[in-house]
């Protein structure tokens, strides 16, 4: 597929961008305050910021482009909306580590037999928004109240820790993110299954599993 990335110069783009090359995608590296030229390319990914996304999204989709993004901290509805009404698709995903989805599901299977859950999630300094996409995913699989902790700091990437406690008892499911080329598999996946999404807007990596 030819592709545009925007951020392809950002932590994530720069662990990506040769592994979807590898994978034998040609790849068009945009950054913010480029011009988006995107017309007749297969996709658009965008790993940028939630400041920045919603208008790569708009744009590649006004030049008929259909959109995969794992920029979190904004709204996709609307834009979804506007991708089905021109025949396109837009896939975001709070998360594109397949380990980190198989973390949420089996939160959402413990959540049934646990009374109370918390969630910890610890990023980068450099990311903007508290909580996470994928923590925010999680309690409203888990459902309640679930308070979320947030952390910011430099040598992190990207952990989650879901603590459930009953009388006498915890259970911690955790994942861990050590290095972004790990977003890869997922990225990859997400682009190989857009052709046979819905028109429109889908959300979170679990749909395509």
């Amino acid at each position: 597929m030819k592709i545009a990335f925007f951020g392809a110069e950002g932590k994530v783009g720069c662990a990506l961008v040769p592994l979807l090359e590898r994978a034998g995608h040609e790849v068009r590296g945009i950054e913010i305050g480029e011009e988006p030229d995107v017309a007749g390319l297969d996709a658009v990914v965008d790993f940028t910021t939630p400041e920045a996304a919603p208008a790569n999204v708009r744009a590649a989709l006004d030049q008929g482009v259909s959109c995969v993004v794992g920029t979190t901290g904004w709204d996709p509805q609307a834009l979804g909306d506007n991708a089905r009404e021109r025949g396109l698709r837009l896939f975001v995903a709070p998360n594109f580590s397949l380990g980190a989805v198989l973390m949420m599901r089996f939160a959402e299977q413990a959540a049934r037999y646990f009374p109370r859950a918390e969630i910890i999630e610890l990023h980068n300094e450099a990311k903007k928004d508290a909580p996470s996409g994928t923590a925010r995913a999680t309690a409203d699989l888990i459902g309640g109240n679930t308070i979320i902790h947030s952390v910011r700091l430099p040598g992190l990437v990207a952990h989650q820790e879901v603590i459930f406690g009953s009388v006498g008892q915890l259970l911690t499911i955790r994942h861990d993110t050590t290095a972004r080329e790990s977003f890869a598999d997922g990225v990859l996946l997400a682009l190989e299954k857009l052709p046979e999404l819905p028109l429109g807007l889908t959300i979170g990596l679990d749909t395509l599993l």
